[in-house]
């Protein structure tokens, strides 16, 4: 549904306009962050139907639309929300105090109007999880992420929604001189939270009795875990019993880890050549353990681009979270047995 245009040149004598739902959607924002603006700073529909309920019309959309543009640059909302107004909340030419405001919000705007962040072509609710990160909005990135969660599952919302989003944001801080390290980190908090959250999210399948489990571990000098989270929660969702070590896990501990637990498989996450060790693959690939005659060995995978071809070289390889978790899901037979590497 599209705003149309009022009869007469003053947008107040409108009564068709946009719901405030329809507004949401098209500014990717949600319904509760409008109402905010308008109850905060005056930034609402100037008109409202029989019944009270909300109609933004065309000079109503344009401020919100300017909110929304402004605190995405990094402009307090206070001061986005001024400048919105001043700008469209009455006819006319720019009064001074107009441009005053203007200049005043230039100044959160390194990039002009191609400073938002670069998603490219990514699904809508995507660009809604940018402008929250952007505008440091806590409570709307916790809101969109579970409802992400619960209505595409854990999977599809880290690789369509977390994910392009992740890359967005580190593609703006490269560029930008160091800018927007609180948006990442902001961002990357509320995914790891919302990860965690997942088994209060979705539904869960108990692990078989007695299976042994996935260890998951970074590389040593890896600090890069939100993957290994995100696997973590959906090996959990499958039922696989999990055992994740965390950033820059020292070698030894690894390796003490896997040969206390036994696993049916080692995940081995590196973001970055320089922390890709395939002498620590090969150790852990090696470790045995069990009665002679019957030689455990746990399956060793490799994840993270930081693995290439070369120092991947006789391990498994997946392409992404949804490849790895059906690969290891499938070392567990359908009564809780596990495809070991067995040797003589």
């Amino acid at each position: 549904m599209s705003a149309e245009p009022a009869e007469s040149g003053d947008d107040t004598s409108a009564v068709v306009g946009l719901t405030t739902g329809a507004l949401a959607r098209r500014l990717g924002v949600s319904p509760t962050t409008l109402r905010s603006w308008d109850r905060r700073y005056g930034l609402g529909p100037a008109v409202r139907s029989q019944g009270r309920h909300r109609r933004w019309g065309p000079r109503d959309i344009a401020m919100a639309e300017e909110m929304c543009r402004l605190t995405a640059t990094g402009a307090p909302p206070a001061e986005a929300a001024r400048v919105a107004r001043l700008r469209f909340g009455t006819a006319g030419p720019a009064t001074p105090a107009a441009a005053s405001g203007a200049a005043s919000a230039a100044a959160y705007r390194p990039g002009g109007a191609g400073s938002g962040l670069p998603l490219g072509d990514v699904r809508q609710e995507c660009r809604g999880l940018a402008r929250a990160a952007v505008r440091l909005d806590a409570p709307e990135l916790e809101q969109r992420l579970v409802e992400a969660v619960g209505r595409y599952g854990l999977v599809r919302t880290w690789e369509e929604l977390m994910v392009p989003t992740l890359r967005a944001v580190g593609r703006k801080w490269e560029s930008s001189g160091d800018r927007y390290v609180e948006v990442e980190h902001l961002l990357s908090w509320h995914i790891s939270s919302t990860l965690r959250s997942v088994p209060l999210l979705l539904p869960r399948t108990a692990p078989p009795a007695g299976a042994p489990p996935v260890v998951l571990a970074c590389t040593p000098g890896e600090q890069h875990t939100l993957p290994l989270e995100a696997l973590t929660a959906a090996l959990g969702a499958r039922g696989v019993p999990t055992r994740t070590l965390g950033a820059a896990v020292p070698a030894e501990a690894l390796l003490a880890c896997v040969r206390r637990t036994g696993p049916v498989a080692a995940v081995l996450w590196s973001q970055t050549r320089s922390t890709a060790s395939t002498p620590l693959a090969r150790h852990v690939a090696g470790l045995e353990w069990g009665p002679s005659g019957a030689r455990r060995r746990p399956v060793v995978l490799p994840a993270g681009p930081g693995w290439d071809r070369r120092a991947g070289a006789g391990f498994p390889h997946c392409s992404g979270l949804r490849d790895a978790v059906e690969t290891l899901s499938g070392l567990y037979g359908d009564e809780g047995g596990v495809g070991h590497t067995h040797t003589g």
